[in-house]
């Protein structure tokens, strides 16, 4: 039997009755991935650009903000798990915070994306000290929400198929920020990206609160430790200097965020200053990109919607395109994520869609800037294989939870999740600071145009080789990561007879 807590009381029930986890509750922890990618997506993806190009920070000032505010929220996470963990409330350990914070976290969302009339000095220090915030309350917020993950159920099928939802709410997100950001920023601010960025990011900061509650409302706390079962936070950090697994998938995850923060920021500098103008507005022709704007425009028109207008800029909607492409097809391999680790395993299947991605990701330095077709398929196979990976990789962090248990006989759940989110921030922190770094490096000048040959370079060798160098560290490193399916089956059984016991 488990325990299972509710508002009410506790009681105990049989195994078979809490396996099945019901459609509303998937659907409604998946909002709360929802809400948190709607500000997450934006850092990982608009995060460099913002501060160079719409606050007119430095490049090499960028890169500083981005680097402590993403390092101190990065450490602030294993302060999170040992309170989480030892969090204890009617609702139980890990729903209450993502009320808590709910609010919080979307009126720093705003704050950090308000570009207020300072000098540049003033604007550092702003930027640094809303940043700062901003991770912060999203460590409070989103470690509960990911440890929740591993304690909704015990079975792991049920676990694999939450993954998948949360992460198709993800893809969501990301479809939201990647395709849709820019012109709506465009139009909401009258072609003034400072004030459109206020005003999307204060919209998304109210449904982002609306999402958080839902998923506290809907969701339940099912597996939780022994009455019995008491540590100290001296053995819960021996647990994880012990615990291999969970060491290999701190580094893994450093890695993969290292990438997609490196990658994601370049893709915007790419468009606007490697790729052909002609290319990519003849692209956008021959496709019938142009014409379903004309359309759109004039039915907004007739609806008195004159103010709604797509941009015009041709950088703006290939970016928006490119960007939908991948995510359509990254939600393609999100569907087949489950089955596949059902059958081969998570590690297996994971390991082999990095090294496909990977492979993707470094076929874009080879494009001259003309070849906008050749760019825009290879993003597509780079989002269908990467999109295999997406829900595993947090499935797999939940199985070194059960690891854990299984090896030390005690349940600690919020810690383990601890490393997913440190790696996250760091890697966030590592990885954006490296585009604006690069940037510097190479000579790149905000608001400017156009660019110098040597910072087009750099922009190239910042979204193709060095991802694909950092994939590739995450991939080595999965080589030492042994929960293959065989053992997933081994602890999953074991752990039954220990809790019916």
């Amino acid at each position: 039997m488990y325990v299972v807590i509710n508002p009410i009381k506790t009681k105990t029930v049989m195994s078979s009755e809490v396996e099945k986890i019901k459609l509303s509750e998937k659907i409604g922890y998946s909002l709360g991935d929802l809400a948190a990618n709607l500000i997450f997506q934006t850092l990982m993806t608009f995060l460099a650009f913002f501060y160079t190009d719409v606050a007119k920070i430095p490049p090499a000032s960028a890169s500083v903000i981005i680097f402590i505010g993403g390092m101190l929220g990065a450490f602030f996470n294993p302060i999170m798990g040992i309170i989480a963990d030892r969090t204890q409330t009617r609702w139980g350990k890990f729903r209450p915070w993502i009320l808590w914070t709910s609010v919080p976290f979307g009126l720093i969302a705003i704050l950090a994306f308000t570009t207020p009339n300072f000098s540049t000095t003033g604007k550092i220090i702003y930027a640094l000290i809303t940043y700062i915030l901003l991770v912060l309350v999203y460590s409070a917020n989103n470690l509960p929400y990911s440890a929740l993950s591993g304690v909704i159920t015990g079975n792991m099928s049920e676990r694999n198929s939450i993954s998948s939802y949360r992460f198709f709410a993800v893809m969501v997100a990301q479809f939201i920020i990647q395709v849709l950001l820019l012109p709506l920023v465009l139009i909401a601010g009258n072609g003034d990206k400072a004030a459109g960025f206020e005003k999307i990011m204060t919209i998304f900061a109210v449904v982002g609160v609306i999402c958080f509650i839902i998923t506290f409302l809907t969701t339940k706390e099912r597996i939780i430790p022994k009455p019995e079962q008491t540590s100290s936070i001296k053995q819960d950090l021996t647990d994880l200097i012990h615990n291999r697994p969970w060491i290999i998938m701190l580094i893994i995850t450093v890695f993969i965020f290292i990438t997609l923060s490196l990658k994601g920021g370049n893709y915007v500098y790419y468009f606007n200053y490697y790729l052909e103008k002609d290319s990519l507005a003849a692209f956008l022709n021959t496709i019938g990109f142009n014409n379903f704007i004309v359309s759109l425009n004039a039915f907004l028109g007739k609806m008195g919607l004159v103010g709604f207008h797509w941009p015009e800029d041709a950088s703006t909607s290939a970016f928006s395109l490119f960007n939908a492409g991948g995510i359509i097809f990254m939600i393609v391999g999100i569907a087949l994520s489950k089955g596949l680790a059902d059958k081969y395993g998570k590690r297996d299947v994971f390991g082999f869609g990095l090294i496909t991605a990977a492979l993707a990701q470094l076929a874009f330095y080879i494009y001259p800037p003309t070849a906008v077709t050749l760019v825009f398929i290879t993003q597509i196979l780079h989002g269908f294989f990467y999109g295999l990976t997406i829900p595993l990789l947090w499935a797999m962090i939940a199985d070194v939870a059960d690891y854990s248990e299984w090896k030390n006989n005690r349940r600690a759940t919020a810690i383990i999740f601890s490393a997913m989110i440190f790696g996250l921030k760091a890697g966030l922190s590592i990885g954006g600071a490296l585009v604006a770094a690069i940037l510097a490096a190479f000579g790149y000048k905000e608001g400017m145009p156009v660019q110098s040959e040597a910072t087009i370079q750099g922009i190239r060798l910042a979204m193709s080789v060095f991802p694909a160098i950092t994939f590739g560290v995450a991939i080595v490193s999965l080589f030492f990561y042994e929960i293959n399916k065989k053992m997933e089956i081994q602890i999953e059984q074991d752990l039954k007879v220990r809790h019916s016991k």
